[in-house]
């Protein structure tokens, strides 16, 4: 799939040049670091993950300089497993970059020839600290053809903005909730990036205990099989001379402040309405351009927000939170007569009949 140039991408609050160590003074500096160097923020992928999840890419890799840029090698599941595997994937160049704030750093590069013993590399010390935001990183970055790492999470939106402006093509961990980020959501309505295949659930952390999640995945824009596999639907939303069910508003209520309708489940979407829905995140998982378009993320929608009158009966009915009129949330009646407030949805269209 062909990459647009970063200028034809969504509008950003800032560019990554705004972000250039060289552009900010020492103390924001500091503040940005903190989030690698942070325990909690500092998690080593298992080589098994890393092995799960790119077999399904190992077309891509064929003659390409991949560029591992969050990643020490003494450390990283990544530059082991494209060491270990340099012939069999065709590579012809890994870099990898090592970061340490205090301590000196190094890049190593392997163009294979030894491929079993993971130590052999060309050994090369930086001038900076090894943060991918360095100059010297991003030239590194400008001679890669494929970027693969576990970034920093909570660098989510400036690790991005790189990729973006560099125009690379990416494997890359992350968060579900990147979905919701401003930054990370219009590039998967635009089909600038999507999901891979498989979780990451565990994770090592520098004093080697386990961390576990429910929610790390992976963000590509490589083309795989996936992303052209349809899902299967079989509910219906209409009878057979095109009227709806006795039981569709029941099962698809439509929202009170937007014309569309709520699906609860990924698996219940009907697979015969023509309309608006709102999914969860979830739905993402399974997304096939060729078959859904996304509208939008529903805190995103410009719309009027939530009535007075559903405000007022969602509190009478003892519902919690800080909502007020005008909330952007989507809201609907269900059956009974009750206010609810689904979690944040995707807004969706069938593309196919």
């Amino acid at each position: 799939m062909a990459q647009r140039k970063a200028e034809f991408l969504t509008p950003m609050q800032n560019t990554a040049s705004d972000f250039l160590l060289g552009d900010i003074d020492m103390a924001k500096n500091e503040n940005l670091h903190k989030a690698k160097d942070a325990k909690n923020d500092e998690f080593y992928t298992r080589i098994e993950d890393v092995a799960e999840e790119l077999r399904h890419y190992k077309k891509h890799f064929a003659g390409k300089v991949v560029f591992c840029n969050c990643d020490d090698p003494t450390w990283s599941a990544f530059w082991r497993y494209f060491h270990l595997n340099f012939a069999e994937l065709g590579l012809k160049k890994l870099i990898s970059t090592h970061y340490d704030r205090t301590e000196p750093t190094y890049k190593m590069e392997y163009e294979g020839g030894d491929d079993n013993n993971v130590e052999v590399g060309v050994k090369t010390p930086l001038e900076g600290n090894g943060d991918f935001r360095n100059k010297e990183c991003l030239d590194l970055l400008d001679e890669c053809d494929i970027v693969v790492t576990n970034p920093p999470f909570s660098l989510a939106r400036a690790y991005v903005q790189y990729l973006r402006e560099h125009n690379k093509q990416f494997v890359i961990i992350g968060d579900l909730n990147w979905i919701t980020y401003k930054e990370i959501f219009p590039m998967l309505k635009d089909n600038e990036i999507w999901l891979g295949y498989s979780s990451v659930k565990e994770f090592t952390q520098p004093d080697g205990t386990i961390k576990k999640f429910g929610n790390k995945l992976w963000y590509t824009n490589l083309d795989i099989q996936k992303r052209h596999e349809k899902l299967i639907l079989w509910q219906r939303y209409y009878d057979d001379d095109g009227n709806p069910l006795p039981d569709a508003e029941e099962r698809y209520p439509h929202y009170d402040n937007y014309d569309a309708i709520n699906v609860d489940r990924v698996a219940d979407i009907p697979m015969d309405y023509q309309g608006v829905m709102g999914v969860p995140i979830t739905f993402l998982n399974g997304y096939n351009p060729e078959q859904f378009e996304i509208v939008e993320l529903s805190r995103y929608l410009n719309h009027e927000g939530m009535s007075k009158k559903f405000v007022e009966t969602y509190y009478k009915q003892g519902g919690k939170g800080q909502i007020k009129e005008g909330h952007p949330d989507l809201c609907y009646y269900d059956d009974k007569g009750k206010a609810i407030v689904p979690y944040m949805r995707v807004l969706i269209k069938k593309t196919i009949a």
